[in-house]
């Protein structure tokens, strides 16, 4: 039992450390990490019951575990499969097989091998996509690439830690206990009861538990939801995370999946930070004064292969540009569920201690270089490889109607319908390489950032009637918006918004006319596939223009609301219901 003492010093080194390294624009994994170098037996030695700290928090890995497997949606899943099937299974086969085969040429057995092959191609989930998002990242090409490799590794640790016990008898080290066939029985036994139970009994509990309307009765069930699972996994000898993640995949599609997650998240961080700080009192910092070669060129080798591989991999799937060394430099770190299956596999014998020690040093160290070799590596790109950035356009000054900012295809529709009725605009694009492709096809379009108020300027702005908003980015897109009503409010916007936020956020900058994506290409079929089913021309369009008032109407309504989730969703609900009630009005009115 961890005493009250104990509990305060872990607290208080993990408020402390993890609070540093956030004001360092570090992972806060890191942070728990030191927390646990500084307080263990080689920091303070403030606290000694290592092992009972390490049982306590594994329940943080449980629960990270079960989250994962509400996530993954079925049809998230469908939509990235290239990405998380393709790209994502390439990156730990090829990993683990180069690791691994480099474990074995020194000298570990096949199954030791395969174990540290595949651990160490593992990269972690939070702390990657957490440096990407602090960078803007997430939403680049390699960003989704590397979040659809992380999607695939969290899929992958399932199986191994389900296997990790079949592999005992395979290494010899296997106490007593029955052969690897039955240990796959009971796997597949498990899964069926879970799938079955929860059918069954799970979401029909959770329902009745639901209806109480007590929020920590609700709590109190996603904890049962989760620790019964864990149980019934472990009651066979399997790991206790299968059985929360296939509870988890059980419920990804249930009403109670939002719900369940909100309840379970802070249990969830602050186990799992834990976790990191049980790691880093674990860690056997008296091989870096032992062994200190050995744990560096372990260390360094690892990373090596990881980004080597990793790029070659963008390569081979066609990342753009220098994606592809971008996207070895983002996932060369281990990662957290590296420091489980070692942990477990010495417990199991399979790795002997001393080399899970090592291994877990290495990760550790790992963990602490892969940021910054990712700013390091952009920090050398953007000076010595990157290619030379040509000026902005010097922008012919003449008075013209409209400036089109964004060349892309929404501008470019907007700009022939201009051309062919012989109105004059200038447009801007930010994009070289995209400027230059369409002056191949004789469009007139200057290289220019429209969020900049010089280029603007220069455009025109001061006496045009309109200026077209159709840039891709959003935040551009909203950047240029305020400054144009700022500076210029006299000119009209008309704005191409790509989904409802990006909507709102233009509506706060002041604009009022504005466009979605796809919304009028997507009635337009509505109305033809009204008339394919036998509707006359006429009925169609109008009941393409009643929707087109209704959905207007709607959006103006949850603008005003779009701060307060409840009455968002409220708006929402009734919104569909007029809907229905109009459309049905008309049904009962044709009758």
């Amino acid at each position: 039992m961890i005493s009250l003492a104990q509990t305060a010093i872990l607290l208080a080194a993990a408020v402390v450390a993890v609070s540093l390294f956030r004001f360092a624009r570090l992972s806060s994994i890191l942070g728990y990490l030191a927390a646990g170098l500084a307080i263990g037996p080689w920091g303070l030695n403030l606290v000694g019951d290592i092992d009972r700290i390490m049982q306590v928090s594994e329940f943080g890995i449980v629960l990270l575990l079960f989250i994962i497997g509400l996530e993954l949606q079925p049809t998230r899943l469908w939509v990235m499969r290239r990405l998380v099937f393709g790209l994502g299974a390439a990156q730990v086969a090829l990993c683990a097989v180069l690791l691994g085969a480099g474990a074995w040429a020194l000298g570990e057995p096949p199954v030791a091998a395969a174990v540290i092959g595949f651990g160490l191609s593992l990269s972690s989930t939070p702390l990657v996509l957490q440096v990407l998002a602090e960078r803007g990242q997430l939403k680049t090409q390699y960003g989704r690439a590397a979040f659809g490799i992380l999607l695939f590794q969290d899929l992958a640790v399932l199986p191994a830690l389900a296997l990790l016990p079949l592999l005992a008898p395979l290494a010899g080290t296997h106490q007593g206990g029955g052969p690897w066939w039955m240990g796959l029985l009971k796997l597949l036994a498990v899964i069926g009861v879970v799938i079955g139970g929860g059918r069954l009994l799970l979401r029909p509990a959770l329902r009745v538990v639901a209806r109480v309307r007590v929020g920590e009765v609700f709590t109190a069930a996603a904890l049962l939801t989760v620790i019964a699972t864990a149980l019934l996994a472990n009651l066979v000898g399997l790991s206790m995370a299968l059985g929360a993640f296939l509870a988890g995949v059980l419920l990804a599609d249930s009403e109670f999946r939002h719900e369940l997650e909100a309840d379970l998240e802070p249990f969830k961080g602050l186990l799992l930070g834990l976790f990191f700080v049980a790691v880093g009192m674990s860690a056997n910092l008296g091989l870096l004064r032992s062994e200190p070669l050995t744990v560096l060129e372990l260390t360094a080798g690892f990373l090596f292969v990881k980004i080597v591989a990793v790029t070659a991999l963008g390569q081979l799937a066609r990342q753009r540009g220098d994606s592809a060394r971008r996207l070895g430099f983002a996932l060369p770190a281990g990662g957290e569920f590296a420091f489980v299956l070692f942990t477990l596999a010495a417990r199991r014998r399979i790795l002997d201690g001393a080399t899970a020690d090592l291994l877990v040093l290495a990760v550790t160290l790992s963990m602490m270089l892969g940021p910054l070799l990712l700013i390091a590596h952009e920090s050398l790109t953007r000076r010595w490889l990157a290619p030379p950035q040509q000026p902005y356009d010097a922008i012919e000054e003449h008075e013209v109607p409209v400036i089109i900012a964004g060349f892309g295809r929404f501008g470019q529709i907007v700009a022939r319908v201009l051309r062919v009725k012989g109105l004059p605009f200038t447009a801007l694009d930010s994009s070289q390489t995209h400027v230059d492709f369409v002056r191949r096809f004789g469009n007139k379009v200057y290289y220019g950032d429209a969020s900049r108020l010089d280029l603007l300027r220069a455009a025109g702005a001061g006496s045009a009637r309109i200026l077209v908003l159709a840039i891709d980015d959003v935040d551009a897109s909203t950047r240029t918006a305020v400054l144009a009503r700022e500076q210029f409010p006299g000119l009209k916007i008309f704005a191409r918004a790509r989904n409802r936020q990006h909507a709102f956020a233009l509506m706060d900058a002041g604009v009022r006319e504005v466009t979605r994506d796809t919304y009028g290409s997507s009635l337009e079929m509505a109305a033809s596939v009204l008339e394919a089913l036998g509707e006359t021309p006429a009925a169609a369009r109008e009941a393409v223009r009643r929707f087109r008032q209704h959905d207007e109407a709607t959006l103006a309504a949850q603008y005003q609301v779009k701060d307060d989730e409840s009455k968002f969703l409220a708006t929402s609900r009734e919104a569909a219901k007029q809907l229905e009630k109009l459309f049905e009005a008309d049904r009962n009115g044709s009758g």
